[in-house]
Formats: structure tokens, sequence, C-alpha cells
């Protein structure tokens, strides 16, 4: 596998990142389950490792603030073209700019953003670092999806801060197990938007899925790395998928595509 570094699209995710309370903890987690080595972020040395997938970089986790009440969550950050800007447009629509706009060293200027139903995101200019460097492949990212209980409002909102095409699916694709709706950039899918009232969802927010090659494996090895299964594996469209949490139960998805 080789590293690239390609500048993504306006509207596209492009990279993904875990705030945890032990930095150890996480690594002895994800590094055996999705193949992980790390290093040492330029932003935060010590306090920020960078996750890569054979020399590929593919996500990062960062220690967490010492607030025992603030959850583990993965965050999805979309590539833009000017972070001021598409902060400026989140607060137009109504969200909330939680942090930033704020510059990164030289990788890139970010925003931490919620929409109008609380699910937050990230928002990246990137500079040195353009972002993830490999996806779709065993232990990398490969989609996003938004779950949310209003996807009509979500749809308008996403629609207009990124100001890309949101393409409502065909009832018969919903009812096949499919997205409500997808963010498009260019005509190509690139995340998904999903109406849910699940209470194993728990509030709005974004949720990650991972490639994996055999999801009943990863399941195994996650339980005996110490997290758990929070839906048993399952085949879908897309691939056999499970939900998983780590050890301090940051949620996340594993799919083995078809």
């Amino acid at each position: 596998m080789t590293a690239v570094q390609v500048r993504v699209a306006h509207g596209t995710p492009c990279w993904v990142s875990l705030l945890v309370h032990d930095l150890e903890r996480a690594e002895a987690f994800y590094g055996p389950l999705l193949d992980w080595s790390f290093t040492p972020g330029s932003a935060e040395p010590g306090g920020y490792l960078e996750a890569s997938l054979h020399g590929a970089r593919v996500a990062g986790i960062g220690l967490a603030p010492e607030r025992p009440d603030l959850p583990t969550e993965w965050t999805t950050y979309f590539a833009v073209d000017s972070t001021d800007a598409a902060s400026a447009r989140v607060r137009d629509c109504g969200g909330t700019v939680a942090v930033g706009p704020l510059q990164s060293d030289r990788a890139g200027r970010l925003a931490i953003a919620a929409d109008l139903t609380g699910a937050f995101f990230g928002l990246w200019e990137g500079e040195e670092h353009l972002g993830w460097e490999v996806v779709g492949e065993p232990g990398a990212p490969v989609w996003s999806e938004l779950l949310t209980n209003d996807e009509p409002l979500a749809a308008a909102f996403y629609g207009s801060v990124f100001q890309r095409q949101v393409v409502e699916a065909d009832p018969s694709a919903v009812a096949r197990g499919e997205e409500d709706a997808t963010l498009r950039v260019e005509g190509h899918r690139v995340a998904g938007l999903r109406q849910t009232t699940d209470l194993r969802d728990g509030p709005p927010r974004w949720r990650i899925y991972f490639a994996v090659t055999d999801v009943d494996l990863t399941v195994r090895q996650c339980r005996a790395l110490g997290g758990s299964v929070l839906v048993e594996p399952h085949d879908t469209p897309y691939g056999r998928v499970a939900r998983l949490a780590d050890p301090e139960g940051g949620r996340f998805s594993v799919v083995a595509l078809p």
C-alpha cells in the first residue's frame, strides 16, 4: 500500500478523530483490531496520535480534556475550501460552531460544529495535512453517515453549509436498508443521512465505518480486546456490518465490503 496525498473535494469527508481519556488503552485496542500503528501528531506531541495503516494516515486519536462527563465519540471532518466561510454558513443556517475556526500549526485550519439537532462534525481546510491517505481498504475508513431524528432538516442544513447536493433516496431503497438521503459531490455519493429513532443509536451523531476483511472475526477480536458489541454482525445492501464500541464506549461500525 502506498500513502497518497490528494486534496479532497470541498464537502467530502476527509478525516476522523477520537478523543479518549487513556491514549495507551486506545492504542492497545485499535492497533491490533484494525492493524494500525501510531506516531505522535505534529499539533500536540504526546497528546495526539496519528494512526497509520501500513504507512498511510487514516485517523487521529487525542487526549480528551479532564472531564469525566465528556463522551467518547468519533468525529467526522469534512474538507472545505475555507473553514472561516463554512463556519459562517453553519451559523447562518442555525447551527453552532463550538471550537474555532483556529489554526493547527502548519497542518491546516479547523473548526468543530454542531447541526440543528446537536450532531457534531468537523471542518478541515488542509494545508500540509490534507486528510486520510487511504480509504476503502481493510483497516481504513470507508463511509460516514449521519444518524438523525429529522432527516429533511439535516438535508437542508448540510446542503447549505457545504453548498452541495443532497439527494433523497427512493422509498424502495430505504426499505432495503439504504440511507434516506446522500450528500453528493460532483455526482458522487460521499456521505449518508439516515432517519432513526433506534435508542441504541443514542443522540444524533455521525457514525464512521471502517472496512475489515472478516466482520465476525473482528467482533471476536473486539470482545477479546475489552470492547463491546452493540449490534451483532448482520448482512446489509453494503456488505456484512457490525456496530462496536471501544473500552471507553467510543462507537463505530465495521463492514466487510461485498
